[in-house]
């Protein structure tokens, strides 16, 4: 049969390395193609590699059809799923797809939520349609939605942290930094804090190599660290600038207090020179 390789769908998984692709091709050498060809229709869905080797080395290959694919998204998922199961996938990878998972089931129960709502009169159909389309979403996604970082974190099996990190670096990062993280050249951490640099430093930092990298994110953690410990020293210098202004008050109130009793008995004095005059004056 025929088969139609679409670049979009080839593309959606990051590659094999140079180095897993010349293992898979000697493994096929040996053994050949263990595994069927996932198709659509006449669309190569999963098994890009192996197609490709059996095609240049004329090995014969087995192909299969899924019948939950009823669209594009649908294999989306199928593809993402087959992968998150992998382990051979790193982290950063991992929960990179889990966020476009995330993506595609919220698209998704966002617009049968729209299409509920849309036609009053067609209420019983379009519940309908949207019970036919959970069916066939079920099939191929998970029945929990991700709806907080936690469920994705679960998903890709990493920690809350790390999805955090990883949605930055997506958001942020520059390609060449992307595809950095993706080598192994820089961890996640020190991308998430060098995807805070504008893009012209983060490619300038990835061109100049790993420990450039390395310092460039050395340089923003230290920047982030800096104002907290100012404050710090700030907030220290206060509290001690208090504390003396509050020895000198206790000193003055001491002071009065003790001037008060030398007045105090200088009057008890003075009276008790009154009172006995006054005892001689009346005698």
């Amino acid at each position: 049969m025929n088969i139609t390789v679409n670049p979009e769908l080839q593309a959606y998984i990051d590659p094999l390395t140079p180095d897993e692709h010349d293992a898979l091709e000697r493994s096929m050498l040996v053994e050949g193609c263990r595994d069927a060809l996932v198709l659509w229709g006449e669309t190569l869905v999963d098994g890009h590699n192996r197609y490709g080797i059996c095609q240049k080395h004329d090995l014969p290959y087995q192909t299969v059809q899924n019948p939950r694919f009823q669209s594009i998204e649908d294999v989306h998922l199928w593809m993402i799923d087959q992968h998150l199961g992998r382990r051979s996938i790193s982290d950063f990878q991992r929960g990179e797809l889990a966020l476009r998972k995330r993506a595609i089931v919220s698209g998704r129960r966002a617009r049968a939520q729209v299409a509920a709502l849309s036609d009053v009169t067609a209420a019983a159909q379009a519940l309908s349609s949207s019970e036919a389309s959970a069916a066939t979403t079920d099939s191929v996604a998970p029945s929990k939605p991700l709806d907080t970082r936690e469920d994705i974190a679960r998903a890709a099996r990493l920690s809350s942290n790390q999805v955090v990190l990883i949605e930055k670096i997506r958001n942020q990062a520059a390609p060449e930094l992307v595809a950095a993280v993706k080598s192994g050249t820089i961890s996640i951490n020190a991308a998430a804090a060098v995807a805070s640099l504008p893009q012209e430093e983060q490619k300038a930092a990835v061109m100049a190599g790993k420990e450039e990298l390395q310092l460039a994110a050395k340089r923003v953690r230290d920047a982030r660290r800096k104002p907290h410990d100012e404050a710090s020293d700030q907030g220290q210098d206060v509290a001690s600038a208090q504390e003396a202004e509050l020895q000198a008050l206790r000193l003055q109130v001491a002071q009065l207090q003790a001037e008060n009793a030398t007045l105090r008995q200088q009057l008890d004095a003075l009276r008790d020179s009154a009172g006995a005059g006054n005892g001689i004056d009346g005698a």
